[in-house]
């Protein structure tokens, strides 16, 4: 047994979530892939999985809304040291019936049509791309490897819903699922005379150099994944937008314009070695921290870039011993390299007051406008503000409207005049800041009793709960229909969230109670994700609320507790309308 089957027995062993939960080896495998590999907790890897009678080849799904990507997971060859043609069949089976979605959910079994149902929505989104992964620690045979480069050519050619087919065998799930240190990586280069500069800056060892596309062929650990293990993240395949361009320069007419299109790849090591006669480089600890949707192309267009000599990419080699340093040199290279509206509003005048005023009045807070911004070591993380979330607390709160507060790309694009006002006090930031920071506090102690269904969904549920807590106030101090001041509930977070928390997170539970009753009713099967993004979950929480307080009342400290989220009229405004 290899080594990396006897971790996967020992953890599934120590831990009884899998065998309560899954009924068999192939699940907890599985589970234990998605937990290690996506980092998904107990709940979610449990809601994920849709293995058993009527799966029709799909194993597990995940709708991933930060990446835009629906992940389809075969994952039920635990054990198998050989894998043949007939598991790549099956993906290739799956890939069609994503296809016709309608077709597929008439005989899928009950937890996988509750998935096709958030599918189908996410995939009206040309944004989406679906990844199809077959997940093993077997060695594929020859045929299937065969097969494996026909079935990926085939997906990827293929414009909706656009995809591409990976294989996770045991190297790859090495990579992603890592038990220790993996081997230190150490790889040497000749450099061409003209084409590197040998520096020292920052008091770090640094050469920059104009590397051959075909001597990136020669580096370790592109295809399973060690070359970026310490990368913020691994690769989004060949379909999306950035990667297609890369692909097209690179089988184009032109491929030596790709060191002219390229921004250049960032590797770190421990230790840089440099002969100035010879030009031999010799990098130990070797790690890609910027580059790997690069390299990763460069790689599965290797016949077309051995075929061109005078192709180069621009490589920045440094040598950085410190763990800390490698870490903010990997958020910061990825945070700067793709433009996103949220980029282009950080020096927004609007955002630049916000920050000014807010720093103006509190000494050891501090405002990040900027992806990959550090907080200042003598600045309060407690009294640290983010753009981001302040734009999805904005929403949520004043907005009324934590069904788009998850979509960033619009917050700073269709609705960042609604929601950034320069005249916004800062009193009201903090306060939003500390109210969700007590929600957060309570989901990570896992006892805020949400149902599972809705646990299984962090990033809106939370801000489902704030917008709830919002509407505890309102409707307590008979303002239904206006928001109050987040600054002016700041009495009730001193003395203890934890109360209010618990009754918005009850009002929740209720909200989606009614709707999965509704949906039964009317025969139909309620799509928790998509009942989130909809209208209908801001209703239901609202209605829930007003019957929570109506019930509150009759019960001994009720009316008490009723009376402290009594908010005066005046520290009320009109909601700003989103929609």
């Amino acid at each position: 047994m290899s080594e990396l089957l006897e971790r996967i027995h020992r953890d599934i062993r120590a831990d009884s979530y899998y065998a309560q939960n899954f009924a068999n080896d192939g699940q907890r495998f599985l589970a234990w892939y998605l937990r290690n590999g996506y980092n998904r907790t107990p709940v979610q890897a449990r809601d994920d999985i849709t293995d058993g009678p009527d799966d029709k080849e799909i194993d597990a799904v995940i709708v991933d809304d930060d990446q835009h990507q629906v992940i389809i997971i075969q994952g039920k060859f635990y054990g198998t040291s050989s894998v043949d043609h007939g598991p790549l069949h099956e993906v290739l089976a799956s890939w069609h019936y994503i296809r016709n979605l309608p077709a597929l959910e008439e005989n899928a079994n009950a937890k996988l049509k509750m998935k096709l149902n958030d599918v189908g929505e996410v995939l009206r989104d040309d944004g989406y791309e679906v990844v199809f992964e077959l997940v093993t620690t077997g060695v594929l045979t020859a045929s299937a490897q065969d097969d494996l480069a026909v079935f990926q050519n085939a997906i990827d050619e293929s414009e909706h819903p656009p995809g591409f087919l990976m294989l996770v065998d045991e190297a790859i799930i090495k990579a992603r699922c890592p038990d220790k240190k993996l081997p230190s990586l150490t790889h040497s280069f000749t450099l061409e005379p003209g084409k590197y500069l040998w520096l020292d800056l920052a008091q770090f060892k640094t050469v920059l150099a104009a590397v051959k596309l075909s001597d990136c062929l020669k580096l370790p650990g592109i295809r399973d994944g060690t070359l970026f293990r310490k990368n913020v993240r691994q690769s989004l395949g060949l379909t999306n937008k950035v990667n297609k361009s890369l692909r097209q320069t690179l089988t184009g007419e032109n491929p030596q314009y790709f060191f002219l299109y390229h921004n250049g790849i960032t590797a770190l090591c421990e230790r840089l070695q440099f002969d100035p006669e010879t030009r031999r480089l010799t990098l130990e600890g070797l790690s890609v921290v910027n580059g790997c949707q690069s390299l990763n192309t460069i790689w599965a267009c290797a016949e077309k870039v051995k075929a061109a000599p005078n192709a180069y990419v621009l490589f920045r080699f440094y040598e950085i011993p410190q763990d800390e340093m490698t870490d903010k040199i990997s958020r910061n290279t990825n945070n700067q390299s793709a433009v996103k509206p949220r980029d282009l509003r950080a020096t927004d005048q609007r955002v630049e007051k916000l920050k000014m005023a807010y720093e103006g009045m509190y000494c050891n807070g501090y405002f990040i406008t900027k992806r990959g911004e550090p907080r200042p070591a003598d600045k309060d993380e407690a009294q640290t503000l983010d753009i981001v979330q302040v734009a999805k607390s904005l929403m949520a709160w004043h907005g009324q409207r934590p069904n788009i507060a998850f979509n960033e790309n619009k917050l700073f694009d269709k609705y960042f005049g609604l929601l950034f006002r320069q005249d916004y006090p800062p009193a009201d930031l903090l306060a939003l800041r500390q109210w969700f920071q007590a929600i957060d506090r309570r989901w990570r102690e896992a006892n805020l009793g949400l149902n599972e269904d809705l646990e299984a969904r962090p990033s809106y549920s939370k801000l489902h709960v704030l917008f709830a807590i919002e509407t505890c106030f309102a409707v307590a101090s008979n303002q239904a229909d206006k928001v109050p001041m987040p600054s002016a509930t700041v009495s009730v977070l001193n003395s203890g969230p934890d109360t209010v928390i618990t009754m918005a997170a009850n009002c929740f539970n209720m909200a989606m109670d009614a709707a999965v009753a509704e949906s039964q009713g009317l025969g139909k099967m309620l799509s928790v994700q998509n009942w989130l993004k909809a209208k209908d979950s801001l209703l239901k929480v609202q209605a829930a609320v007003r019957m929570y307080m109506g019930m509150i009342a009759k019960v001994p400290g009720g009316p008490d507790l009723k009376r402290s989220l009594i908010v005066p009229a005046d520290k009320f405004s009109l909601r700003w309308a989103a929609d």
